[in-house]
């Protein structure tokens, strides 16, 4: 059984949590893993690799993520979210108006400073851990980007719905603390769903009660080539079946399209995704093989 499966993570369960639940259903041995973290308190899509789509990892694409939030303008936590203690501000509203006036500072390559919450590590140890010790650190700026912020809705206890569409890296509720400090209000985020990763969307993903209730996984699994049609395709011809096997080098010979040098291909032998290769010098390289 191999391919991704894409989950709907409900709030209160780590990453590792539905990874241990999904392998539970699988074939002993069977390897699954997830393909990006997601916040225990946080929802939505989580990509899981299920079997060999483990040795893709490194090719798939994570250039742009969509979150809907929930902005919460009057106070500052230490966690920068709603299960933090209170750290500043009061409580003071902001209007819908301010909020779109300042979200343009926002918008495009930004500076965060990453929580002190957060599975960053110092030393050997998380932030997290340092933090809930006590232990303050110096943490630097990062560059993130973000692409988009809409102001979907205005809820009726002053806070509001936002989506943001952005690259890898970025930290929502850091996001919603520097708004709400740019507010001159403070601010934190209340709750957070994730709604794409990647090629990967709500419409792909399946609940816990889903998967748990499916007689067949592999129904639910989405093909292994499929997030990594970003990369070209190249159809190795049938006569060379027996080097793809065995993961040896082809020459141009065996191969039915040009490629660039040093570019990752997906390569097929006839419609069987044969892994992932690498043009080095004549001959193509597998930097992963999935065919045995």
């Amino acid at each position: 059984m191999n391919g991704f499966l894409c989950v709907l993570k409900p709030p209160g369960m780590t990453s590792s949590d539905v990874v241990v639940r999904v392998r539970r259903m699988l074939p002993k041995g069977t390897k699954v893993g997830h393909a990006g973290t997601l916040d225990p308190e946080a929802a939505g899509v989580l990509p899981l690799m299920i079997g060999k789509a483990s040795r893709l990892f490194d090719y798939l694409v994570e250039k742009e993520k969509v979150y809907v939030a929930q902005l919460k303008p009057g106070y500052a936590t230490d966690t920068q979210d709603a299960h933090g203690a209170v750290i500043a501000g009061e409580g003071r509203r902001a209007s819908r108006t301010e909020l779109e006036a300042v979200l343009p500072r926002f918008i495009g390559e930004i500076d965060q400073i990453p929580p002190m919450y957060s599975a960053l590590k110092r030393d050997g140890q998380k932030l997290c851990d340092l933090a809930r010790q006590g232990v303050t650190v110096d943490v630097q700026p990062r560059k993130t980007q973000v692409f988009a912020i809409d102001v979907l809705h205005e809820l009726a206890d002053g806070s509001f719905l936002i989506a943001v569409r952005c690259g890898r890296g970025t930290y929502i509720r850091t996001l919603c603390h520097d708004i709400g400090a740019a507010l001159g209000t403070q601010g934190h985020m209340g709750y957070l769903l994730r709604a794409k990763t990647g090629m990967f969307t709500l419409d792909d993903a399946h609940t816990i009660e889903e998967i748990s209730a499916s007689a067949d996984l592999s129904e639910l699994l989405v093909p292994m080539d499929r997030p990594l049609a970003h990369l070209p395709a190249v159809h190795v011809k049938p006569h060379a079946e027996r080097f793809v096997r065995n993961g040896n080098t082809l020459t141009r010979r065996e191969l039915l399209e040009e490629s660039a040098q040093g570019e990752s291909v997906r390569l097929y032998l006839g419609d069987r995704f044969a892994g992932i290769g690498r043009m080095q010098g004549d001959t193509m390289k597998f930097d992963a093989m999935l065919l045995e």
